[in-house]
């Protein structure tokens, strides 16, 4: 710049290269155009009536009837983040592209990675609001269901001695709730993470949002028969090196998504160890990061 005759530079502008601001803006923003989209309202309602629902189920033995309902309401959770985590997060990068709003916010001092971390907290805190949504209500059915019976074991077992009624009511509540719940819960939120970085992941070279929840989907079925499959490989096949080669690389390249399958365990009231927790708690958030740092080599050559 010239003044007087002078030369004069003037101090670039710099920006932190980690901004909590704005990404916790960029959150809120992701949060409030998912909040909007239909197919989140008819997946919400799809999964609080199925758990619901589940209350009302043939009338068996306090146990089964528990382990029914324990089973069909944490399917119903699982099955609904996974999608919701797979649908919502597929429709982001197109959708901002289509409104041009990726170029107003890349056009400011807005670095790419701080964008996708920004894009997958909102999706995350989506999945959060949603999961709490539906424990709430599970919870709720269980807590109806164990005070009706409870109602039910007193009536009936008015002539006996107290100590025998009390055992009756100490191995109905132990029937209802267990510890194993909340750990469940917090493995399907993680593997809805999971879902939601790889989901990501693969937008930023899909051509469209409808290719991504074809692959996504494509995926979420590998990833459940992955195991089998692998078993199944050994056993036929043998142990040589080229197929652990393959195998490992279908391992890394598709999450093994059995091993967030723990319901059949918390239904049977099988306890969880925290080793096993905390283990599958660290697998998921390695891949999360993992997805989410492809997601941005991907989309930080990629031109807009």
């Amino acid at each position: 710049m010239s003044v007087c005759g002078y030369e004069l530079s003037l101090p670039e502008v710099k920006h932190r290269p980690l901004s909590l601001a704005r990404i916790v803006a960029i959150t809120g923003n992701t949060l409030t155009e998912l909040v909007r989209l239909k197919i989140f309202y008819f997946l919400l309602i799809f999964a609080l009536l199925l758990i619901g629902n589940s209350l009302f189920m043939a009338r068996l033995s306090f146990q089964q009837e528990f382990q029914v309902l324990k089973d069909v309401s944490l399917d119903a959770m699982s099955i609904f983040t996974s999608l919701l985590a797979i649908v919502a997060t597929a429709q982001l990068l197109p959708r901002d592209v289509e409104d041009r709003t990726i170029y107003t916010i890349l056009a400011k001092p807005v670095p790419r990675y701080e964008y996708l971390i920004g894009k997958l907290a909102g999706v995350l805190l989506l999945l959060v609001l949603s999961v709490l949504a539906m424990s709430a209500l599970f919870f709720a059915v269980l807590f109806v269901r164990e005070q009706m019976l409870i109602s039910a074991t007193g009536r009936e077992a008015a002539g006996l001695p107290p100590e025998q009624i009390q055992e009756a009511i100490r191995s109905l509540r132990a029937s209802a709730f267990n510890a194993n719940l909340l750990p469940g819960i917090v493995i399907i939120f993680l593997k809805a993470s999971l879902l939601a970085s790889l989901t990501l992941f693969i937008s930023t070279f899909a051509t469209s949002n409808i290719f991504t929840v074809v692959v996504m989907v494509f995926i979420y079925f590998i990833g459940h028969l992955q195991a089998t499959a692998r078993e199944y490989w050994l056993q036929e096949h043998g142990g040589g090196w080229l197929a652990r080669v393959f195998l490992a690389f279908v391992a890394l390249a598709f999450p093994d998504l059995q091993l967030f399958n723990l319901v059949d365990d918390i239904v049977a009231g099988t306890a969880i160890p925290m080793a096993l927790l905390a283990k599958t708690a660290v697998l998921g958030g390695v891949y999360t990061s993992v997805y989410l740092f492809f997601a941005w080599v991907s989309f930080h050559g990629k031109e807009l």
